[in-house]
């Protein structure tokens, strides 16, 4: 199963993190301030019918290498002009060529005209000296995936652990059993990722009808992953009952991430960008 081949691969830096935790020498805890990333979610650009947390996404292991050529400075800038709701940074680093230091450079001020955008952590995250980790960068939220820890009450935990830091957690889900469970953790935010895990394969139309079968409840904010590449798809998610999109490889693929996520939400773009992959 691909979640596990991702698991192994994360083995190494727990266990890095174990080593550093019986030396005395975990990393501090972050200091600085956290945007607020579920009221982002509740804020989308002009016209656009959803909120966008774009992606800031340099390889994936159904595409191979996507963009290597712009800094995740240049992309952070490019999406806060545009109009990115919050950017998502992906840090893994076997399969999509990430690094736990992107968030701290996507979080410098002098990248943002006005309010610093809030950042989640994407990666695969399992034991809580990762969600530690995550604790010592300047995110505002990581990712917790249902089938990676299959358990409300570890699900809980993580989430718990998380807030504790002043992190929020997203919740991703495929399908109405992974809803039930994260709903019996506490999950607020929920992510239902389109693409199936084993085929790769992007199937918006379930993502859909399962909004509308269960939907959001009791405040939670839900975002649809994985196939969002036009505005027709954002207005359908939309209209589904979806709060926010995620959008990843559709912004990053031509090397111009600013102006793809300004005409995806249909808005002028700024600092556009000329590099491309």
């Amino acid at each position: 199963m691909l979640l596990e081949r991702f698991r192994k691969a994360k083995q190494a830096e727990v266990e890095a993190l174990q080593a550093l935790q019986a030396l005395g020498k975990l990393p501090p805890v972050h200091e600085g301030p956290r945007p607020d990333f579920a009221a982002a979610l509740a804020r989308r650009a002009p016209g656009s019918p959803l909120a966008v947390v774009a992606e800031y996404k340099r390889a994936s292991p159904s595409r191979g290498v996507i963009c290597e050529s712009l800094e995740v400075e240049d992309v952070a800038r490019q999406y806060a002009a545009a109009g990115a709701s919050a950017i998502s940074v992906l840090t893994e680093e076997a399969f999509f060529r990430g690094r736990l230091e992107y968030l701290a450079r996507a979080a410098d001020p002098a990248l943002y005209n006005g309010p610093r955008v809030p950042l989640l952590r994407k990666d695969f995250i399992f034991d809580p000296l990762q969600v530690r980790a995550t604790a010592a960068t300047p995110a505002s939220a990581l990712l917790l995936i249902v089938r990676l820890t299959p358990d409300a009450a570890t699900l809980r935990a993580l989430r718990e652990q998380a807030e504790s830091y002043g992190i929020q957690a997203v919740v991703e889900i495929f399908d109405a059993e992974d809803l039930r469970l994260a709903r019996q953790s506490g999950a607020r935010i929920i992510q239902v990722n389109a693409r199936d895990l084993e085929s790769l394969a992007v199937d918006r139309d379930a993502c859909l009808q399962l909004v509308r079968a269960c939907p959001p409840a009791n405040g939670e904010q839900w975002i649809a992953a994985s196939g969002m590449s036009s505005p027709p798809h954002l207005k359908a998610a939309a209209e589904a009952g979806y709060h926010a999109a995620l959008v990843g490889s559709a912004l990053m693929e031509n090397g111009h991430p600013g102006q793809a996520l300004a005409e995806l939400l249909g808005v002028t773009a700024q600092n556009g960008g000329e590099r491309t992959c």
